[in-house]
C-alpha cells in the first residue's frame, strides 16, 4: 500500500510523542532517582523549619531567699494581615491601645499584606492592662500568643547588680542578659533551649509543629545581697545626692572577712522592668561602683600609712614634721589645708594632713609605696562577677615624676573604683587579708542539689599587728579627726574621709568640685561590715568634703545594717553631747601641687568656717574612750572615792605576740609592741585601770 501524506504525518506525530514520553521518563528518573536526596533536602528546607523553644530562665534570689528576678507568663499580640479589612483602621486601634507609633505600624501591616503573609507580630510581651483593653475590643483578626517575660518584683532595688534582659542580636528572637548578673551568668540562667520542627505552607505560614527536644530550664542563682541593707544604701545615697548636689554616687557594703557584697548602690538608677527611654539620665544603667574609676584623695592615706608601719620605724606615736603647712618637693611647693607644725603619725591620719602624708610617703619610698599599693589590689581588676569592671589606673614607678610620691601618698595620680577601695579597707578591717569579692552564694540546676560557692582563699598583704594599729588609728579619725560625723550610737567605728579635686579634661586644671568619700567599718574590735561611700561632683567648699557629706551616709547605713545583722553592741547607747554646732575639718587632698588653686585653698582652709551640722544628724557626740571596757571603782590618791572607769589591764607576761594581740583586741586594749619573742614585761602592770587614751607597752624578748 503506497504511503500517503496522512500516513507520514501520523508517523512523525508518533515519533514526537515517543520522544516526548522519553524525555519525561528521563526527567522523572533524574528527579526521583538521581537527584532525589538533594531535592528532598530542598523541599524540607522550604516546607519545614527547626526553631528553638526558649527554656525557662532561672530565677535570681537575694541572701534571704526572696526573688529579685524571675520569669513570668506573658502574652504577645499578633495579627493575620490577610484578615484585616482596613490596615489604616487597624493601625489606629492597635497603636492607641498598645502605645505604638501609628505610621510605623501601618507600614508594617501594609507591607505584610502586600507580600501575602498571614502572620505579623504587633507587640511582644504586652502588659496585663494592655492585654485586657485589647481583648475588650473583640477583634477577630488580632490574636494573643503565650510567651515568657523577665520580671523584677523589687523594681529598682539592686538594679545595677541584677542588670536586665533584652534582644542582644537583632536577628535573635531570644532575650539575653545585657548587664549585671543577668549578663555574667547568662548561659547558666538561660538553660538549654528545646527544638521544634515547624511545617509551613507555600507562603511560609506555619500549620503544624513537632517538638524534637524539650527545653531544659536554667539554674537558679542566690546572691550575697542583703535586701534590707541594699534598701538602706539606695535610700541614703539618694538623700545624699539631693543634699550635696553631687552628680553621681556609689555605695559598696561588704563583709570584710568573706568579701560578700551585702549592698551595691549607684545613682542615677533605673527600673529593669522598663526598656531604656529617651528621658533616662545619662549613665543610669552603668554600675559606677565597678566600671568608673576616680581619684580617691585622702582615703588613700590608709595605704600610705600601712606601708610605713611595715617598711619603716614609724609608729602611731612617732612625730611627723608637717612644715607649718608647706613643703618644697623637688622644686614644687605643696600646701596643706592647715598649718600644722608637727603631728603624730596617728594624728596625721586623724586630721588628714597632706604634708604629713607626704613626709611619711618619702620615708616609705617610691618603689615600696608602689609595691604596697599593688598589694592592696589597685591597678588590677578584683574579679567580681559583674561585667565591665575597670582596673583603675596605677602608673609604674618608671613613669612617675620626682613629685609623684607626694601625689600618690595622698591619693592623686592614681584612680580606683569603689569596689577596689572597699576591698583595700576590708584588708585592714579583717586583720591583713585581701579577699575576693563574692556576689553569688549558691546556684541550683533543675533536679539537682544546691551547689554552695565558698569564698576564695584570701591573700595576706599586711601583718595582723599592722592591721590592728591601722584600725586603732582609723578609730581616731572618727573620734577626734575629720570623721566625727561617722560616730555610731552603740558601736565603735573607724574610717577615713577623703575629698579629691576633680580634674577638668577640657581646661586641664583641677576644679573646686570634689570626689567626696568615706571608708568605714564597725565595730572596731571585730568589724562585721565595711562601707565605702563615694559622691562624685560635690561642691560648695568645705560642705562638699567627704567628712561633711559622705561620713553621715556611712553612719546611717552602718547603724541600720548592724542592727539588721544582729551584731551585738560594744558601747552603751548613752553618749556625752557637746555643742550643737561643730567645725568641719578639711580632708581635702590638694591635687594642684604648687599652682594658684593650691595656694588659694591653703589660705582659705587655715581656719575653715563653722558648718551647721546635718539636720538628720545628732549634735556632735563625744566619748572619752570609745573602746570596749571593763569598769572598776578605786580610791585614787588625792581624790577619795573617785571613780576610775576604763579597761583593766590583763597579764600578758609569757604570751606570744599573736596571743597578746588576740587578747588585747578582744578586750579593746591599745597595745604598743617592743622587741620579739615572748612577752617579758609590761607597763602598766596587770590589774591596773588603763586611763582613757593610754596604751599598754609590752616588751618582748627571747
Amino acid at each position: 500500500m503506497p504511503e500517503t501524506q496522512s500516513t507520514r504525518r501520523l508517523q512523525w506525530l508518533l515519533w514526537l510523542l515517543l520522544f516526548w514520553a522519553g524525555a519525561i521518563f528521563v526527567r522523572l528518573v533524574l528527579l526521583q532517582v538521581v537527584h532525589h536526596d538533594d531535592l528532598l533536602k530542598l523541599a524540607q528546607q522550604q516546607q519545614q523549619k527547626m526553631l528553638e523553644i526558649p527554656a525557662l530562665r532561672g530565677s535570681i534570689f537575694d541572701r534571704t531567699g526572696q526573688p529579685l528576678a524571675k520569669t513570668m507568663p506573658a502574652e504577645s499580640v499578633c495579627v493575620n494581615p490577610q484578615k484585616i479589612p482596613d490596615p489604616g483602621v487597624a493601625a489606629d486601634i492597635l497603636s492607641r491601645v498598645l502605645g505604638l507609633d501609628r505610621p510605623k505600624l501601618y507600614e508594617k501591616i501594609h507591607a505584610a499584606s502586600r507580600r501575602g503573609s498571614g502572620f505579623l507580630w504587633v507587640k511582644r510581651k504586652v502588659s496585663i492592662e494592655e492585654a485586657e483593653r485589647l481583648r475588650s475590643l473583640k477583634l477577630d483578626w488580632a490574636e494573643f500568643r503565650p510567651e515568657m517575660r523577665r520580671f523584677y518584683p523589687r523594681g529598682k532595688l539592686a538594679a545595677h547588680v541584677l542588670g536586665s534582659t533584652g534582644i542582644v542580636n537583632p536577628e535573635d528572637t531570644v532575650e539575653r542578659g545585657n548587664a549585671g548578673i543577668e549578663m555574667s551568668f547568662d548561659e547558666e540562667l538561660s538553660g538549654r533551649p528545646g527544638l521544634a520542627r515547624v511545617f509551613t505552607d507555600v507562603r511560609q505560614n506555619p500549620y503544624d509543629s513537632v517538638v524534637s527536644r524539650k527545653p531544659e530550664p536554667g539554674a537558679d542563682i542566690t546572691l550575697t545581697i542583703d535586701p534590707n541593707v541594699q534598701y538602706e544604701a539606695e535610700k541614703e545615697l539618694d538623700r545624699a545626692i539631693a543634699s550635696s548636689g553631687a552628680k553621681t554616687g556609689s555605695i559598696v557594703a561588704l563583709n570584710p572577712y568573706t568579701g560578700d557584697i551585702l549592698a551595691m548602690a549607684n545613682y542615677p538608677s533605673y527600673d529593669p522592668n522598663l526598656p531604656p527611654g529617651p528621658d533616662d539620665p545619662p549613665g543610669a544603667r552603668s554600675n559606677l561602683a565597678v566600671t568608673t574609676p576616680f581619684e580617691p584623695g585622702s582615703v588613700f592615706k590608709v595605704i600610705t600609712l600601712s606601708a610605713a608601719l611595715e617598711t619603716t620605724q614609724l609608729r602611731p606615736d612617732t612625730m611627723i614634721n608637717c612644715g607649718n603647712g608647706t613643703i618644697n618637693l623637688f622644686g614644687r611647693v605643696i600646701h596643706d589645708h592647715k598649718r600644722y607644725s608637727a603631728l603624730s603619725m596617728a594624728d596625721v591620719l586623724a586630721h588628714s594632713s597632706n604634708i604629713g602624708a607626704i613626709q611619711i610617703g618619702l620615708r616609705v619610698g617610691d618603689r615600696a609605696l608602689y609595691e604596697y599599693v599593688r598589694r592592696f589590689g589597685f591597678g588590677r581588676k578584683t574579679g567580681i562577677d559583674l561585667p565591665g569592671e575597670s582596673a583603675g589606673l596605677l602608673r609604674r614607678v618608671s613613669q612617675w615624676t620626682p613629685s609623684s610620691i607626694g601625689s600618690v601618698a595622698m591619693g592623686h595620680e592614681v584612680s580606683t573604683t569603689s569596689i577596689q577601695l572597699a576591698l583595700a579597707g576590708a584588708a585592714v578591717a579583717n586583720g591583713g587579708l585581701l579577699v575576693k569579692p563574692r556576689m553569688v552564694m549558691s546556684r541550683q540546676r533543675p533536679g539537682e542539689p544546691v551547689e554552695r560557692l565558698s569564698p576564695e582563699k584570701p591573700v595576706r598583704i599586711i601583718a595582723p599587728e599592722t592591721a590592728i594599729k591601722m584600725r586603732q588609728m582609723m578609730e581616731g579619725v572618727v573620734l577626734h579627726g575629720t570623721g566625727k560625723r561617722a560616730i555610731l550610737r552603740g558601736y565603735t567605728s573607724g574610717g577615713k574621709t577623703g575629698s579629691a579635686q576633680i580634674f577638668d579634661l577640657r581646661t586641664h586644671l583641677y576644679t573646686h568640685n570634689y570626689n567626696a568619700s568615706f571608708l568605714g567599718f564597725a565595730p572596731v574590735p571585730n568589724p562585721q561590715i565595711l562601707i565605702v561611700v563615694t559622691l562624685n561632683g560635690t561642691h560648695s567648699g568645705d560642705a562638699g568634703y567627704g567628712g561633711a557629706v559622705a561620713a553621715p551616709v556611712f553612719r546611717e547605713i552602718a547603724t541600720s545594717a548592724l542592727r539588721m545583722l544582729d551584731v551585738p553592741k560594744d558601747l552603751p547607747d548613752s553618749l556625752v553631747r557637746a555643742s550643737s554646732r561643730k567645725r568641719v575639718e578639711s580632708d581635702l587632698s590638694i591635687a594642684g601641687l604648687g599652682d594658684a588653686l593650691a595656694e588659694q585653698r591653703s589660705v582659705s582652709s587655715v581656719t575653715p568656717p563653722p558648718v551647721q551640722a546635718d539636720s538628720s544628724a545628732p549634735a556632735e557626740e563625744t566619748v572619752p574612750d570609745r573602746r570596749p571596757f571593763l569598769s572598776a571603782k578605786l580610791d585614787a590618791p588625792g581624790s577619795a572615792g573617785a571613780a576610775l572607769i576604763g579597761p583593766r589591764v590583763p597579764n600578758f607576761r609569757g604570751m606570744t605576740l599573736r596571743a597578746v594581740l588576740e587578747k588585747s583586741t578582744a578586750a579593746g586594749l591599745p597595745v604598743e609592741i617592743q622587741g620579739s619573742g615572748l612577752a617579758r614585761d609590761q607597763e602598766p602592770p596587770p590589774g591596773t585601770i588603763l586611763p582613757p587614751g593610754a596604751r599598754v607597752r609590752v616588751q618582748f624578748a627571747r
